[in-house]
């Protein structure tokens, strides 16, 4: 089987809408799923917290965001920072900023030993 290019560049993606947010798929598995990200200025509308089935794992590519916790935690990611957010973890986008690129692998948690 030979290798095969998927896509664009990573780093040079369209230029999507100031202040929104857009996602690609660049691969889907029964296992996992990988997005990329582009933020653009975009954070989460008011009220609204990602409370997600699978964990997701993220690395802001550029660029710098605030992610919050409904825990009241906040954490602040610049270019090469990468984050594990546990499944149905709620958070939320307060701030990220023009150039945000991100890659985010969503993947099924193995339940804790107990």
């Amino acid at each position: 089987m030979s290798p095969s290019v998927t896509g664009n560049n990573l780093l040079s993606p369209p230029l999507g809408t100031p202040g929104a947010e857009t996602s690609a798929t660049l691969l889907r598995h029964p296992a996992f799923t990988l997005e990329h990200i582009v933020s653009r200025g975009g954070t989460s509308p008011d009220g609204f917290w990602y409370d997600q089935e699978r964990a997701e794992w993220v690395l802001l590519l550029r660029g710098h965001a605030l992610l919050r916790f409904e825990s009241g935690e906040s954490r602040h990611l610049t270019a090469g920072d990468p984050l594990l957010i546990p499944a149905h973890c709620r958070h939320r986008v307060d701030h990220s900023s023009p150039d945000a690129l991100w890659l985010a692998l969503h993947y099924q948690q193995e339940p804790e030993a107990g």
